[in-house]
């Protein structure tokens, strides 16, 4: 079965789930957290994603964040691809690190955003990996410190989620710390990780028209949790993305169309963008060809490694630069 293509917009909150294959350790000590938060912190500011909440798990993370000024997954594979290539280089080991593709579920910020905060934010009292939530309030490892003024991550954005609780700082984390506490008993929600609805279904078609036809709201499924409208508003929104891939290929934009757009920009024949060299011209085309191939045509940084004999990091900083060019030259891939 093709995978299920990922669902973004601008201002979309996204509650982002990571796992390690076979259920291994991602995080073997604090130095492999500290990097973690690091290049958290760094893709945060550069992007203009927002950052809710986040836990660190021993061989999972949880994280709610909200669509910046690229797409949710461009920021994803800057913050995995970067932490995997040291993971794997500090512990000397080779292969695979993470459980397949993150898991992504598009949020409905009017109903779920305190209850996902809550819920991510007492996964370590969940887990065990602390005994209270007194001890939870301290944690260095979850998000939950922040808005109780404990610890200083001034690219996690705290005032947007303390405005839900009050207008004045000190009354608003004394709300959000007794709504914590008042969840600290629930265990595992089902309902906020996503479900199976859609197999169950049939597929996103006849999910759709049962939405349409009932009364009552289906509160989630594979990729959106949210209410009927909601799912249909995302859903709408994503059409417009997919049908904007399909204009392109039915006017003949594969990656040699782009190669070449991206060549004659630089005043380049297309083969020149594959020929290793550090030209100026070369590299910007070759960024601004990945930059493309990725944002426009969906295609995967393995596939453009292949292609360009090159590392996926690599692709991936190449695609950011490709996309700095774009921006600044006001490029197009449509003339």
């Amino acid at each position: 079965m093709p995978r299920a293509a990922r669902l973004d917009a601008p201002g979309v909150l996204h509650h982002i789930i990571i796992r390690g294959i076979e259920r291994r350790q991602i995080f073997r000590d604090d130095q492999d957290r500290e990097d973690f938060l690091a290049r958290l912190a760094t893709v945060v500011r550069e992007t203009g994603i927002a950052c809710y909440a986040w836990a660190l798990l021993p061989n999972h993370a949880h994280f709610l964040l909200r669509t910046g000024r690229v797409p949710i997954a461009t920021g994803m594979r800057r913050l995995l691809i970067g932490y995997v290539v040291r993971f794997n280089r500090r512990h000397n080991r080779v292969g695979h690190l993470l459980h397949n593709r993150y898991k992504s579920i598009v949020c409905q910020e009017e109903v779920y955003l305190q209850e996902l905060v809550r819920y991510i934010h007492l996964n370590p009292l969940r887990a065990g990996l602390v005994p209270s939530v007194a001890k939870l309030n301290t944690y260095a490892y979850r998000g939950h410190s922040a808005p109780l003024g404990k610890r200083l991550r001034p690219w996690q954005d705290v005032s947007y989620v303390l405005q839900v609780f009050g207008t004045r700082p000190a009354v608003a984390r004394r709300a959000y710390l007794a709504y914590v506490e008042a969840g600290s008993s629930q265990g595992h929600r089902r309902d906020l990780v996503g479900g199976g609805l859609i197999r169950s279904l049939g597929g996103w078609t006849e999910a759709r028209r049962q939405l349409a036809a009932r009364a009552d709201h289906v509160k989630s499924d594979e990729r959106i949790l949210g209410e009927s409208d909601f799912v249909d508003a995302i859903l709408a929104q994503a059409n417009e993305h997919y049908t904007h891939r399909y204009e392109l290929g039915r006017r003949g934009y594969d990656l040699d169309r782009v190669a070449e757009r991206a060549a004659i920009l630089h005043h380049l024949e297309p083969r020149e963008l594959f020929v290793r060299g550090r030209q100026r011209s070369r590299v910007d085309a070759r960024s601004l060809f990945c930059y493309w191939a990725v944002q426009e045509l969906g295609v995967a940084l393995t596939e453009l490694a292949r292609r360009l004999s090159l590392s996926p990091p690599a692709i991936g900083y190449a695609v950011r630069r490709g996309e700095r060019i774009a921006q600044a030259c006001g490029y197009r891939l449509i003339p």
